[in-house]
């Protein structure tokens, strides 16, 4: 009774300053600080998990309740349920807990990022991660990132560069405009950073496996004063496991990412899990092929390097063609530049 006694009270108010001619939107109301903490406990009574919207807007139901079954289990994939105040932003998610009612799992997270990966609040179990992994998992690497790693990208591999990248892919994003997207292996968060600046999506969640690099993505992101740090996520998470429910997600993007994943066949069946009818997925690699596919022996080669490294080398693009169609994506596209590879497909209406 006294959660919705504050309630009635911040409504009593919002009417009292209307008769003076001075009217506030009832969203304002449900994004202040009394209310949000007045109404935690409603929502976790009712085990339905919202979202705030920002201050000054208009409430859209549809888009609070399309957010609020979004984010799933990796075990189960039923729908978390937020412990705290369910605001998607950059600060307040990281401060939430969210549990499974299904597994009786609950994932915990840090000061920059939710961790909805299997292992989530492990504290003796271990298991082995490829060296490719790990390696992004270095602090060092994390660092040098943006500061030469990526860059090196453009002279040895013809990547065009994360700008000239993301005006590349506009065209294969457009139906998801106003939807969520997904950076994966979002790195240092380059990407996640221009998505959140285009203005073109309801939610971007910045998503990779390292520690490391999405501290470094929160830090880069604390930096610029041109990104709204609402309905901007920052997820842990195994790119073979994905925290989110089925036919949930409008676009998901990886950008030169594919050749990192230990198996890229069970990375694309999950992005294809979670997207919904029409969505779809963009991503950059590179293709080792022209005089290197004379190179003898080079597939059995292909084969040993990625059991050791975790890392996998596409030999043509018609075996990404084939990758995207077993996992049930259709309508690829690619355009190549040297090694640079951007591919394109869509899940099926």
């Amino acid at each position: 009774m006294a959660t919705i006694a504050a309630a009635a009270a911040n409504l009593s108010a919002a009417s009292r300053l209307n008769t003076r001619g001075f009217f506030k939107p009832l969203s304002s109301i449900f994004n202040s600080s009394r209310f949000r903490h007045s109404s935690t406990n409603i929502r976790a009574l009712s085990a339905i998990a919202t979202v705030g919207t920002k201050s000054g807007t208009d409430l859209n139901e549809n888009e609070i309740k399309a957010n609020s079954q979004l984010l799933a289990c990796p075990i189960c994939h039923d729908m978390l349920i937020w412990n705290g105040d369910p605001v998607f932003s950059v600060d307040a998610t990281p401060k939430s807990i969210l549990n499974c009612t299904t597994c009786k799992k609950a994932y915990t997270s840090n000061e920059t990022h939710l961790d909805l990966t299997l292992t989530s609040g492990s504290k003796k179990y271990s298991e082995y991660v490829p060296a490719s992994s790990e390696l992004f998992r270095s602090p060092v690497v994390s660092f040098l990132y943006e500061r030469g790693w990526r860059q090196a990208f453009s002279i040895w591999g013809g990547f065009p560069g994360p700008e000239k990248e993301f005006e590349m892919m506009k065209d294969y994003l457009k139906p998801a405009i106003g939807g969520s997207i997904i950076d994966a292996s979002c790195a240092s968060g380059l990407f996640s950073r221009l998505f959140a600046k285009s203005g073109q999506f309801s939610l971007v969640v910045a998503l990779d496996f390292s520690e490391s690099m999405l501290k470094q993505c929160y830090d880069f992101i604390k930096q610029e004063d041109n990104i709204s740090q609402e309905n901007l996520i920052l997820v842990r998470a195994d790119i073979a496991r994905l925290p989110f429910a089925s036919n949930s997600i409008d676009a998901v993007h990886a950008g030169a990412a594919l050749h990192c994943w230990p198996s890229p066949s069970a990375g694309v069946a999950e992005i294809s899990r979670i997207l919904r009818p029409g969505g779809v997925f963009v991503a950059t690699t590179y293709v080792v092929d022209g005089p290197y596919s004379f190179i003898p022996f080079l597939s059995p080669l292909r084969q040993n390097i990625g059991q050791i490294s975790g890392s996998h080398i596409f030999l043509s693009d018609r075996e990404l063609k084939d990758l995207c169609s077993t996992c049930g994506l259709v309508d690829y596209t690619c355009v190549r530049n040297r090694r640079f590879v951007m591919i394109s497909a869509r899940k099926p209406n």
